[in-house]
């Protein structure tokens, strides 16, 4: 890791905290992303223009400052099922990393604090497995 991608790390976490704290200053809501998206066509047609343009200020930000191509998935199928076993763990966990990690900690929740710890737990073991555990 070099220092600007230190850097880059840092401001992307403080751009996160800083977008839920305003929409709970805002609009009184936590930051769960998976629930906005979750609730995006379900919800009323006020309900659906917050969570439009908490998505969309998202990802537009990648789109204007260029999202590096050699990120993105060459495979969409694995991508797709990818995303299905996020939503699939994100219902099975009430909640994603935004909301836990993010919102969860910040309003001292047991729970968030033992999601947290579980699914960073299975990122250490996971890149442990992959780097170590499985031969080239």
């Amino acid at each position: 890791m070099t220092p600007t991608d230190a850097w880059h790390a840092l401001a992307g976490g403080a751009l996160i905290g800083a977008g839920s704290a305003t929409l709970l200053l805002l609009n009184g809501r936590i930051a769960g992303v998976s629930g906005i998206f979750g609730n995006l066509l379900q919800a009323t047609v006020g309900e659906q223009a917050w969570r439009a343009a908490f998505l969309l200020g998202i990802f537009l930000p990648a789109l204007v400052f260029g999202a590096e191509v050699t990120l993105l998935p060459r495979d969409w199928a694995w991508a797709a099922a990818a995303g299905l076993l996020v939503g699939v763990g994100t219902q099975l966990g009430s909640g994603c990393t935004s909301g836990h990690g993010v919102c969860g900690l910040a309003n001292l929740s047991t729970r968030s604090l033992v999601a947290t710890l579980t699914f960073m737990a299975s990122a250490v073991a996971t890149v442990f497995v992959l780097r170590h555990g499985m031969a080239p």
